[in-house]
């Protein structure tokens, strides 16, 4: 047997009163709502553009319907369509898993278009401030992944490797973290960083493209080291579902930058 790091055995419900329970899962959402409510409500307050005190506190209720029923019915119709047919009662059983980031995005898209319009906002610069918070839930989300032992790598020899309660005998990479790190941290504080340059802040959309074409290249990345869904297996060669899914993420954030870039700074509020 290859050299293993030994898995945290950490029970997946995190609160237990016996007559209900909290779940790692849902408790990662939870936090990283409120968390993301506050980052945004600081980003909100800064020129240009900044954005009514009400209106950031609803916005963040609209995306958090948003994420949760687009995140639900993507990952339904992106890997599971056949599954849920036969259950569909399941589908409203978002506490035990299953929740695709790319539906997430569409569905956080549909909303923030739809909250936009009602309150007469510039949906670019919405989409910015949304595109700086995105990564703490993805942070918390891909560690609730790892603590519920789901979503593990393939089998490696690396030093990293970990014997997963559900993935066979073998060492696999614990690519939740790899995500954890690429889709939360780094792209956290690349986010953070270009949100201080004036000049970027100034060109809305620019933001929102960066985080489009930075999430999509390391969820690329991490697929590389992330085991295929069993029910999917690989797409097209070496290729996964969440690769496929990333690229026209990345395309439409060269076109969001590109579009931002070419319109006037916005000089005043």
């Amino acid at each position: 047997m290859l050299y293993a790091l030994p898995f945290p055995a950490i029970d997946p419900v995190a609160i237990d009163l016996g007559f209900f329970a909290v779940r790692w899962y849902a408790l990662a959402y939870i936090v990283g709502l409120l968390l993301g409510w506050r980052y945004l409500m600081w980003l909100a307050a800064q020129p240009p553009q900044s954005m009514p005190r009400k209106d950031a506190d609803d916005l963040l209720v609209w995306m958090a319907l948003g994420v949760i029923l687009g995140g639900r019915l993507g990952y339904v119709l992106f890997y599971k369509p056949l599954y849920y047919l036969d259950h569909p009662l399941e589908v409203l059983q978002v506490w035990n898993g299953g929740m695709a980031f790319h539906g997430g995005l569409l569905g956080v898209t549909i909303a923030g278009l739809l909250f936009c319009r009602q309150r007469k906002l510039n949906p670019w610069r919405a989409g910015d401030l949304l595109a700086c918070t995105a990564p703490i839930g993805l942070l918390l989300g891909r560690i609730a992944n790892f603590i519920n032992g789901e979503l593990f790598g393939r089998i490696t020899d690396s030093p990293l490797g970990m014997v997963f309660p559900h993935g066979g005998p073998y060492p696999r990479h614990p690519s939740q973290l790899y995500e954890a790190a690429l889709e939360g941290i780094v792209l956290f504080l690349v986010m953070a960083f270009l949100f201080r340059q004036d000049g970027i802040r100034r060109r809305p959309g620019m933001l929102l493209g960066i985080f489009l074409m930075g999430y999509g290249l390391a969820r690329s990345t991490a697929e590389f080291f992330r085991e295929p869904d069993a029910h999917l297996g690989f797409i097209l060669g070496p290729v996964t579902m969440g690769q496929v899914l990333s690229v026209p993420m990345i395309l439409l954030g060269i076109a969001i930058l590109l579009f931002a870039r070419r319109r006037p700074k916005i000089e005043t509020e």
